[in-house]
């Protein structure tokens, strides 16, 4: 199985609270830690614990932030392929509260790499499934060259003038800055799959036929539902590229969502096979 994320990372310092201020309030956090996450991070490192390997195609600033982004993802398992830009690496601040909910505030453009970079695209010719969430317009084809493609509705900008055909969008039911709507693309998605949280989701063809599925349940207490959704992608991803099988793909994302809300922060529960 060779699976690939075509993406962007955020750089995220993490402040465990009670409960998130409110205006003028004052909090003080429990613990905090520092990881490179981001959807692209997030869905490269739970890939590569499906699969036992994964690559990873980004792009990050040429600061501290960015090469120490590289270094921590390349820890945690991934294959990382990355270009360095001339501008600050993204960055981030998440409040992870009582009731396991993540508030984030993001510093910072997205980084996503661009055709034109200097990057093994070739190794996708050979690729089984590909998971992008940020990238230009000839990147975005460069993913299309693996055999099954799933991205994320946060792309939606730049999918839309690729004139590429994804197998699977994943949108969010609840999230308005992850929404689509029919005809939004050209080619319209094989799949779009919309996610509810805890619960569940459902999934519709172009010819208006559809299904959903029921959340699993957490495999152990609930800690923070921080990169849930994003593992949940890289689940979906996987299944398409191991079955080719929209049931049986929503049913590892669904396992992948429900046990990274287990773990601190985005990789401490994520979900191991075999």
């Amino acid at each position: 199985m060779r699976v690939a994320v075509v993406g962007h990372v955020e750089w995220v310092e993490f402040a465990v609270v009670e409960r998130v201020p409110q205006p003028g309030e004052i909090v003080h956090a429990s613990e905090v830690f520092q990881e490179p996450a981001g959807g692209g991070g997030v869905a490269a490192v739970q890939l590569a614990k499906l699969a036992g390997a994964s690559t990873f195609f980004t792009a990050l600033g040429d600061d501290e932030v960015g090469h120490r982004s590289e270094g921590r993802l390349s820890e945690l398992g991934p294959d990382v392929r990355a270009v360095f830009r001339q501008e600050p690496q993204r960055r981030g601040f998440v409040h992870l509260d009582g009731q396991g909910e993540r508030t984030i505030t993001v510093l910072g453009p997205r980084l996503g790499p661009r055709g034109d970079d200097p990057l093994p695209w070739e190794l996708l010719d050979e690729t089984d499934g590909v998971y992008l969430t940020a990238g230009d317009a000839e990147a975005i084809r460069h993913a299309r060259r693996a055999r099954a493609l799933v991205a994320s509705a946060r792309a939606l900008p730049t999918l839309s003038g690729s004139g590429v055909e994804l197998d699977v969008l994943v949108a969010s039911g609840k999230d308005a800055g992850e929404r689509y709507e029919a005809g939004q693309l050209d080619p319209p998605p094989r799949f779009v799959v919309r996610t509810m949280g805890a619960a569940g989701g459902s999934w519709e063809r172009p010819d208006g036929s559809q299904g959903d599925w029921e959340s699993t349940p957490l495999p152990g207490p609930l800690v923070d539902v921080f990169g849930a959704g994003d593992s949940f992608a890289a689940g979906l991803t996987y299944g398409m590229a191991e079955y080719g099988d929209i049931s049986k793909a929503v049913q590892i994302a669904a396992r992948c969502g429900a046990a990274c809300a287990t773990g601190r922060g985005p990789y401490e529960g994520q979900l191991r096979l075999g």
